[in-house]
């Protein structure tokens, strides 16, 4: 799983237009397989309510300091300490205040002086009040006791003003989130990563060409989680829409001699996973100018075969030690995953169905067969993020037992 599958978030939502962003926040959090429990403070009321939070997050959202349901079902001791983290997004000057001061007067400022788990906060307030002496002695205050900071960022304010104030975005957060939890030792320290990930386009002329509708979602899922576990990540990629993960360096390319020759320059490296839709094909012969309709009919198209990455990587005198190939099938998929697996020379397959029913491409979800020479291990339907977690965990086990541990 990913860093955050398995851990609880204590996410306390101050009083701020910017509340309304936790709604993506919460939504993220639960993707990459958090937990979340919620406080709202009695002004965060005023922008988004309890119940959207709780369809949202899937459990209770707590107001009340003095509710003596909630003290009994999970006291406000037990609230700040059974999470692992706790977020305040937005904390405003007044909560910042509070918590510099060490001032304890509702559910949200006791729960915070209560825990001892790590406190992340992420401001969202006007320019003025952020740049204010007092609020800026509050922050280094809260930086001397290890609160981790993210944002603010630059932009309008819904005052109207411009410059430092905007809460981060929800990514953003998470990033923040992921980074204050990593793990003291990572298993794939000192290793390095090739994903290749998206599809490729192959030029028809200068306006058209063949493509695929991969989103590429689970390929950086895969970098994330790379990253994640230590490694030097380097992910190749075709033309998506999708921020790059932190930790990652990405190469943008369109084409499959693009990419074939962009992941051949990372070499070597210890794992390579290629989750890349590659087209199989490419025009033989790209035409100089717009291609036109004529009296002739359509034009004809002759086709030429494009490389296979993942078999010239598999049988290179560079091999990387384990070689991951992915295979997105419409009928028998595990037999044509087997199939491939002895054709490409790999060491393993991940199949997935990607019938236009399954939702998978560029959907969220993922059911996947991991197919090797010992045969297939069928997994449960989950997030692409819980995928790609388990994935490079089961690498990094792999790679430590074939290598020994990293130096």
């Amino acid at each position: 799983m990913t860093l955050l599958a398995g851990k609880t978030v204590l996410l306390i939502i101050g009083g701020g237009i910017a509340a309304y962003k936790t709604h993506d926040l919460v939504r993220l959090l639960k993707t990459r397989g958090a937990s979340v429990r919620i406080i709202l403070t009695k002004a965060a009321e005023e922008f988004v309510t309890p119940l959207s939070l709780s369809s949202l997050s899937g459990g209770k959202v707590y107001t009340d300091l003095f509710s003596l349901t909630d003290e009994v079902e999970m006291g406000h001791i037990q609230l700040s300490r059974a999470a692992d983290l706790l977020v305040v997004a937005p904390v405003t000057a007044d909560l910042m205040a509070k918590m510099a001061h060490g001032l304890a007067d509702d559910l949200a400022s006791t729960a915070l002086l209560a825990t001892d788990k790590p406190v992340l906060i992420a401001p969202a307030m006007n320019v003025r009040m952020w740049r204010h002496r007092a609020t800026q002695r509050n922050v280094e205050a809260l930086k001397r006791d290890g609160v981790g900071l993210v944002g603010p960022n630059d932009g309008e304010m819904a005052c109207g003003e411009f410059g430092a104030g905007r809460m981060a975005e929800p990514g953003e957060i998470v990033d923040a989130i992921v980074d204050m939890l990593k793990p003291r030792t990572q298993p794939l320290a000192g290793r390095k990563v090739v994903i290749t990930a998206g599809p490729t386009r192959e030029p028809i002329d200068p306006v058209r060409f063949i493509s695929n509708h991969s989103s590429g979602k689970q390929g950086y899922a895969i970098a994330r989680a790379a990253a994640e576990l230590g490694a030097e990540t380097v992910l190749v990629s075709g033309p998506v829409s999708l921020a790059i993960p932190p930790g990652v360096q990405m190469i943008p390319v369109e084409t499959a001699e693009d990419m074939l020759a962009a992941t051949t320059d990372e070499l070597p490296a210890d794992i390579a996973i290629f989750t890349a839709a590659v087209a199989d094909w490419r025009v033989a012969a790209q035409a100089g100018q717009k291609l036109k309709k004529s009296a002739a009919g359509p034009p004809t198209l002759t086709l030429a075969e494009n490389p296979d990455i993942l078999a010239t990587i598999s049988r290179s005198g560079n091999r990387p030690e384990i070689v991951v190939g992915f295979a997105a099938e419409t009928e028998n998929v595990v037999e044509h995953a087997t199939q491939k697996l002895r054709k490409k020379g790999c060491d393993l397959i991940v199949a997935n169905d990607v019938r236009r029913d399954s939702g998978v491409l560029g959907g969220d979800r993922n059911t996947v067969h991991l197919v090797s020479e010992s045969g297939t291990e069928n997994w449960p339907e989950m997030s692409k993020d819980e995928v790609a977690g388990r994935l490079m965990e089961r690498l990094a086990g792999m790679l430590i037992k074939q290598q020994g541990p990293s130096g």
